[in-house]
């Protein structure tokens, strides 16, 4: 996977983020989401360098970047701290001006780089998601039932910590073919997630990402609710996911941003990337005018 490109591991302020850097041309950020790692854009990847020095991370707390320890409010783990890493690993590599794409939590993390770095994001395209101040605001029962980790894995440490642990390669194997049959997952892919997830500390920090989500992103996102972003928004979500089923994803964008919000429904579960990698290349060719 990811042949050709250089792997990395730049220090933060705040951690250390292992990564994956590779092709020439503008900045292209790529953020993953729970409970996977970089490589779930390693179908993506290879084309998208042949246009853009691409940049595929690992979130603190996930697959081998750092893993800080947290404090009472989960500040380590807001994705103000999670965004502010990505920015430091855009400059040291000497980009100071990128697109964002990102899955799920990495989704999240790259609206959150956006508001708090506006001058160096260019562009923003999230999959499978809407604002997690919108989800949150309007949660009934029906997302309830259709999101129930949000609300398992933010009980008190280390209650969810502990359940995970006891089976982790069960608990993925259920997670990623909750949201999606999961056979678009290469067996090598598979086999770098289980390895990541396996370790305590990963299972921990992912926790205190969603603990940050329930409290301290929250307090962010109402702080910065009527300062909206001002650059192309392009959201995605899967016909076979939830999102379009609880929400109506344009809508909801673009009540965050006074730029133009396209973006439409594409025939995949929640894993974009790796279910229908084609249809997403077709997508950012459009979004970020590849010719």
């Amino acid at each position: 996977m990811f042949e050709g490109f250089e792997k990395r591991r730049i220090t933060t302020s705040g951690t250390e983020i292992e990564l994956v850097v590779g092709g020439s041309g503008p900045g292209l950020l790529l953020l993953h989401g729970y409970p996977q790692t970089h490589v779930i854009w390693h179908k993506v990847a290879p084309v998208l360098a042949e246009h853009f020095t691409v940049v595929a991370t690992d979130l603190r707390g996930y697959g081998d970047s750092g893993k800080p320890a947290t404090d009472a409010a989960h500040t380590p783990y807001s994705k103000r701290e999670m965004a502010r890493d990505q920015a430091e690993v855009m400059s040291s590599l000497g980009i100071e001006k990128f697109a964002v794409v990102g899955h799920d939590r990495g989704a999240r993390v790259g609206h959150r780089l956006a508001r708090d770095h506006r001058e160096r994001v260019t562009h923003l395209c999230t999959l499978d998601i809407c604002p997690t101040l919108d989800m949150y605001e309007t949660t009934d029962m029906a997302f309830a039932a259709a999101y129930y980790h949000w609300f398992f894995l933010i009980q008190p440490a280390d209650y969810p910590e502990r359940m995970i642990g006891q089976d982790p390669d069960f608990y993925l194997d259920k997670k990623l073919k909750f949201l999606a049959d999961g056979t678009a997952i290469t067996p090598e892919a598979m086999a770098e997630y289980k390895r990541c997830f396996a370790m305590q500390e990963t299972i921990h920090a992912t926790c205190e990402d969603y603990r940050a989500g329930a409290t301290i992103d929250l307090e962010h996102d109402r702080a910065d609710r009527e300062h909206l972003l001002d650059i192309p928004t392009h959201a995605l979500w899967g016909e076979k996911g939830i999102i379009g089923r609880l929400y109506e994803p344009l809508a909801v964008w673009q009540r965050y941003t006074t730029g133009a919000v396209t973006g439409s429904v594409v025939p995949s579960g929640h894993y974009i990337p790796e279910e229908v990698p084609g249809r997403l290349l077709e997508e950012l060719k459009g979004f970020l005018s590849i010719e």
